[in-house]
């Protein structure tokens, strides 16, 4: 058999001795929730069951208006460390697969040698030939080509790994989508909560350089003897508040940059658009939910929970392999001759197939364990793949319970501000036509403070509320809602686009 006609005819043989795996037949687990979200406010767009957009399609730079926020983002895309590392993450999962996936073929690879022995002769010992010449060393030559130790596929081992092996790479690449999700959403909550202390800090200024004027009014009129000391304690009480919360907020607003240099992987660039005013951080307010269901194509959380869950079943097959021969295979083909000048002719052609066969017989309930272990994995699995879709369903009802309440609480502490500035007004308007004591007026203050505390307070955290919302239904991983716009930014997004698309195609099975 010649060369030619040996590894031309080796693949079919493969082939046809390769069958199909004994990996159990995939059932998605049914969803483990309700059909429906907890019902909300009557009228919520958040409840909507035909979304005309859904969040895992609008893109992150068309969700967030605020211009700031956008390049902050871009930054964390591109520095955030986490994210840099779920990137080495994937192609250490492809590397495997792909080490994984080249068992499935023979490793061809060529050699040559030279034997070179002078025999001994010891005891007047010598080696002649007929002819009387005495040869004084031994010379052999040789050449080949092809392959040793091949395991034929036969019962689908090697299939069962190597799909477990590409889902595994499958989850790792979810995992990072996820990754890359949470990562917007944490930039965006803190940058929110940092706008949201800026705005309290200058609520609290305002509020200390009104309180400060009117203390140097009460001294005066302390001094004159116009006003009581308890009135002036009272004021000086209000004054120390009001600065002491101010401490509070500068200290939170250094806090708040510092967790936004940690999110983005770098120093903030002194070079970023000016923030929007406060409160105009979205714009999607009206993002609906759509069904449960819908999370299953959408939470890179539950895709990736699904990846491991059938890589862990195609585990099974190769455990359930083990229990069958194990088939091998050793071909090659060349030259061999004690003439270099002759190693390369007809007569010096050399071919080998060499066939193995290992029958397991006493595993002493080593392959038996092996299959009792792959099921109970399974298993785990299944219900880890459960827990997944229970949490993303308490996270979006959470996020949409909170938000019409957000909304309405919103609107209450508005109107409660407008009506604390107005009594505020009034009561210092009785307090200078000497018709109420300032006590009055102090207590006005101090509510209208508060009630303008508490509005940035909920307005931050409405908006965080749909911030969050976005993250749980699956949004943030593309750059813009139209995916015709360019690919995605940053290390992982290139990385989890080579992932999903398959570094080498799964052999049918």
């Amino acid at each position: 058999m010649s060369a030619k006609n040996l590894f031309r005819t080796t693949p079919l043989l493969l082939a046809a001795l390769s069958g199909c795996t004994m990996i159990p037949t995939y059932h998605r687990p049914k969803l483990p929730v309700a059909s429906t979200y907890p019902a909300g406010k009557p009228g919520d767009p958040a409840s909507a069951s035909d979304p005309k957009i859904q969040a895992a399609d609008l893109g992150w730079k068309d969700f967030f208006l605020d211009e700031r926020l956008k390049a902050l983002i871009g930054i964390a895309l591109r520095q955030n460390r986490d994210l840099l590392s779920a990137a080495t993450s994937i192609e250490q999962a492809q590397a495997q697969y792909e080490i994984q996936h080249a068992s499935l073929f023979p490793t061809l690879s060529t050699s040559g040698s030279g034997l070179f022995e002078a025999p001994s002769n010891v005891g007047g010992f010598s080696f002649a030939p007929t002819g009387g010449s005495t040869i004084s060393t031994l010379r052999f030559y040789s050449a080949s080509f092809g392959f040793s130790s091949y395991e034929v596929d036969l019962f689908g081992r090697i299939r069962s790994l190597n799909k477990e092996s590409r889902e595994q790479a499958l989850s790792q690449a979810e995992n990072a989508r996820s990754i890359m999700i949470s990562t917007i959403s944490q930039v965006a909550s803190t940058y929110i909560a940092w706008l949201a202390d800026r705005e309290e800090l200058r609520v609290t200024n305002d509020t200390l350089s009104s309180m400060n004027e009117t203390l140097r009014l009460t001294q005066l009129q302390f001094d004159h003897g116009e006003a009581n000391q308890l009135t002036l304690r009272q004021v000086e009480t209000q004054v120390e508040q009001a600065a002491a919360n101010k401490s509070q907020y500068e200290r939170a607003l250094a806090q708040d940059e510092d967790e936004l240099v940690l999110l983005i992987g770098a120093p903030i660039p002194d070079n970023l658009p000016a923030p929007a005013p406060f409160g105009q951080q979205t714009i999607m307010t009206d993002l609906p939910a759509g069904l449960p269901s819908d999370l299953l194509q959408r939470r890179p959380d539950i895709l990736s929970a699904e990846h491991t869950l059938i890589a862990a079943n195609a585990d099974i097959g190769a455990a359930r392999a083990a229990f069958f021969p194990k088939i091998t295979l050793t071909a090659s083909d060349g030259q061999s001759s004690r003439q270099f000048h002759s190693l390369f002719t007809a007569g010096g052609q050399t071919w080998l197939i060499d066939p193995q066969i290992s029958i397991p017989i006493f595993t002493w309930g080593q392959a038996t364990g092996n299959l009792r272990y792959s099921k109970a994995h399974r298993q785990q699995e299944v219900l880890a793949y459960e827990k997944a879709i229970q949490s993303a369903f308490k996270e979006t009802s959470d996020a949409l319970a909170a938000r019409w309440t957000y909304r309405d609480q919103d609107a209450r502490l508005e109107s409660l501000v407008a009506s604390s500035a107005d009594e505020y007004k009034l009561a210092m308007m009785r307090y200078h036509a000497g018709t109420d004591s300032y006590l009055t007026a102090l207590d006005s203050q101090r509510t209208l403070y508060q009630a303008q505390l508490g509005h940035v307070s909920i307005q931050a955290a409405r908006y965080e509320n749909l911030v969050t919302l976005y993250r749980v239904l699956g949004g943030g991983w593309k750059d813009h809602t139209t995916p015709e716009n360019g690919p995605h930014g940053g290390a992982v997004a290139k990385s989890v686009d080579r992932a999903l698309a398959g570094p080498v195609p799964v052999p049918p099975t």
